[in-house]
């Protein structure tokens, strides 16, 4: 009796020792940002920290989590977060897993950054926020939208309110030289400003110049940026577009390798998808649209001009963006006729009884943009591209998505599903790639890439920054029909310790900061 005394004695004691934990999940395999536990382990939360990796049992909050995966709360490196104050709850991006994103990718980069970003502290945000400073946003405020090199003194200018930026916590700089203004840079121009972003330790993100016809040249242009300006580099989004140039993410993915055995500092991010989502503008050559909306009208007013840009929107149509069929570029957003969204350019010229040829389709192009223009998705890239590109270890996964809200316009589903569909899709149903790699490619390798010292990470003093998923369920749902569904098998998320996503439900709190660099 005595003997069994004691050992009741010895086990309350041992459970009066146990530290009191806010949160534990128990009986979860854990992802650590490298590899899988080999058996479940349960995580122990206080505050906004991981404090323990083992098994506990005293905690004020348990989740039983048996047959998920604890994983670190994805990184998404590259997301069209413009829209957060409006939409600060961030839902499309929590419920796919999201912690924290990367915004001010495609040279779109807020200007000033100190203001914006005290702005937004401002707003109860539910995720983390991270921003690079816009190339195209600096290159508007000093030069407009005119299509000519800089002088010395603009040059200088700009790269003042790069290193600006980089003083008021951007991780870097991105560029979109695909889009106007940026389109009218030269490659010294960006190299200068890059060596601003990467004396302060930031990275360089690029929208190629051209990723259809002059891929290739576009690649290694950003290759020769990062060389140059010895900054790391990001090709973002990176795919193959347009039917005549399927098949060459083969000489893509060489080049970033022996970029890399020259010791040159380059990776990727991709989205899990065919389709691209952009302006309709990108079918208009930049030369037209040089000065703005209202150039570009006076260029279609005289006759001569017109011609020539109608055969060029012409070219795109067929050999590039376009994908040779009007039936390839679905409206996403049309303000100024919403009836539009989710249609083609093909519905569009039935509707009008007009021929459904790549001569109607500029047509259509031309006024589209003369109403404002219009958010389009362009079904123009290989799947055997999108493949080979995640294959590949230094790409990472980042979604190209704008936060979006059901009911409001026709999006490409990026924005809902992209973590879900790279592990429910391409790990479970396709083995394209194993789960290991493709957790590692939403959170450590985003993490390191960017410098968000603490997150993609499960680990002891780690941010508490968590994805718990079910590897048997989790799959996107939204299509290009009906972009509007939220995943399956997300079934918690915490942001910085508190409770975001409970089994498909939105929480009301909304834990989010906004990220400086240091």
């Amino acid at each position: 009796m005595n003997k069994l005394f004691s050992l009741l004695i010895a086990i309350l004691l041992l459970s009066a020792c146990e530290p009191k934990y806010d949160i534990v999940l128990k009986n979860g395999i854990v992802f650590d940002g490298q590899k899988l536990s080999d058996s479940p382990l349960d995580v122990a939360i206080n505050g906004d920290k991981i404090v323990g990796i083992g098994s506990f049992k005293n905690a004020s909050v348990t989740f039983d989590v048996s047959g998920n995966i604890i994983a670190p709360g994805f990184i998404d490196a590259h997301a069209h977060i413009e829209n957060i104050m409006r939409l600060p709850d961030a839902q499309s991006s929590l419920r796919q897993g999201i912690t924290t994103a990367l915004g001010g990718p495609d040279g779109r980069g807020p200007a000033p950054m100190k203001k914006y970003l005290d702005s937004l502290d401002g707003y109860n945000i539910g995720i983390n926020t991270a921003y690079l400073v816009g190339h195209n946003t600096i290159r508007r405020k000093v030069m407009g939208w005119w299509n000519r090199p800089p002088t010395a003194k603009e040059q200088e200018e700009m790269e003042a309110k790069v290193q600006e930026a980089m003083d008021e916590g951007a991780y870097g700089i991105s560029t979109g030289l695909k889009y106007i203004p940026g389109a009218y840079s030269n490659v010294e121009e960006v190299i200068g400003l890059s060596k601003v972003a990467g004396a302060a330790g930031g990275i360089y993100t690029s929208h190629l110049r051209e990723e259809g016809l002059g891929l290739i040249e576009g690649v290694q242009e950003a290759i020769v940026i990062g060389r140059e300006a010895n900054i790391p580099i990001v090709l973002t989004h990176h795919k193959a577009i347009g039917r005549p140039m399927w098949g060459a993410s083969t000489k893509t993915l060489a080049m970033v390798d022996s970029a890399r055995a020259l010791g040159i500092d380059v990776m990727m991010d991709q989205y899990p998808y065919t389709a691209s989502s952009t302006g309709i503008s990108v079918l208009i050559p930049a030369w037209a649209m040089a000065g703005g909306n209202s150039e570009f009208k006076k260029r279609v007013g005289d006759p001569k001009t017109r011609k020539k840009i109608h055969e060029e929107i012409m070219f795109n149509i067929e050999y590039d963006r376009g994908g040779a069929d009007l039936n390839v570029v679905q409206f996403a957003n049309v303000s100024w006729q919403p009836d539009l969204n989710g249609k083609t350019l093909k519905d569009w010229a039935i509707e009008r009884g007009l021929p459904t040829d790549f001569k109607t389709g500029a047509d259509l192009v031309i006024e589209a943009q003369m109403n404002g223009g219009a958010s389009c998705i362009f079904h123009a890239i290989g799947e055997e591209d999108v493949k080979r590109i995640m294959q590949h270890p230094l790409a990472m996964v980042a979604s190209d998505g704008r936060l979006s809200q059901p009911g409001q316009g026709h999006p490409h589903p990026r924005g809902y599903g992209t973590f879900p569909r790279v592990l429910g899709k391409y790990v479970r149903e396709e083995k394209v790639i194993d789960l290991e790699l493709a957790l590692r490619k939403m959170t450590s390798l985003p993490a390191e890439r960017i410098g968000l010292e603490g997150r993609g990470v499960i680990e002891v003093g780690a941010m508490a920054d968590i994805t718990v998923f079910n590897p048997e369920t989790i799959i996107d749902k939204g299509t290009f029909q009906d972009p509007h569904q939220y995943p399956e098998g997300i079934n918690w998320v915490f942001v910085n310790g508190q409770l975001a996503v409970a089994m498909d439900t939105i929480t009301s709190n909304r834990a989010g900061r906004v990220l400086r660099k240091q």
